[in-house]
């Protein structure tokens, strides 16, 4: 229905248009009976275009790739599936925010609150997400090489498929409950030292390295 009323929109007549003759010739007048007058003739207007807005919205209310704007809480600039990369959002509240599928690479995160956000297939490379709270966060099949998370508490994080801590930095972090991979557990246990300012824990223990 929302379809029909916008082909619509082109089938009301505006009585400001002139018809013009490809032939040359001068052109023929309409074939009526009677002219409306002038307010019956505008009054059809406004109601042509008043359903040409209606179809509209209709259209944009029924297809979500039309009407989609933004992907989280925090508008358009933050969103899934963006090139984010060097984006500064350190100091952020960034609460279940989705970055899903996004290239942040550089991004600036430093001291961010971002519990719950998700980075599910995002590209971290070289991105700062030291201090920054990363509880629950989901890095599942991310790409967290050459990351910097110092001091980031990273407990109850997801990291499941082919996530990669290759070349990072994880002085001072917390992996509580963090389902690591053996390979990438093994990995991050030959860099792990410190310990996390904010739950004082170890992060050799919080990856159970032997």
């Amino acid at each position: 229905m929302a379809l029909l009323n916008v082909s619509m929109c082109s089938k009301f007549p505006n009585p400001s248009r002139q018809h013009l003759s490809l032939s040359g010739s001068p052109p023929r007048p309409p074939h009526v009976l009677k002219t409306p007058p002038e307010a019956s003739r505008n009054l059809v207007v406004q109601i042509g275009d008043s359903v040409c807005k209606a179809g509209l919205i209709a259209v944009l209310s029924a297809s979500p790739a039309l009407a989609y704007i933004g992907g989280g809480p925090y508008g358009s600039e933050v969103t899934r599936g963006q090139d984010l990369s060097g984006k500064d959002f350190s100091g952020l509240t960034l609460v279940k925010q989705d970055f899903k599928t996004s290239i942040l690479r550089q991004a600036n995160f430093h001291g961010a609150k971002l519990l719950g956000a998700s980075f599910f297939d995002a590209d971290l490379t070289g991105a700062d997400l030291s201090d920054a709270d990363l509880r629950g966060a989901d890095f599942s099949l991310a790409n967290v090489t050459k990351v910097n998370l110092s001091n980031a508490n990273l407990e109850g994080a997801f990291t499941t498929g082919n996530t990669s801590f290759k070349g990072s930095t994880i002085t001072g972090a917390d992996f509580t409950d963090v389902p690591l991979r053996d390979d990438q557990r093994e990995y991050l246990c030959k860099i792990a030292e410190g310990v996390n300012p904010t739950t004082g824990n170890e992060t050799r223990d919080t990856l159970f390295c032997k």
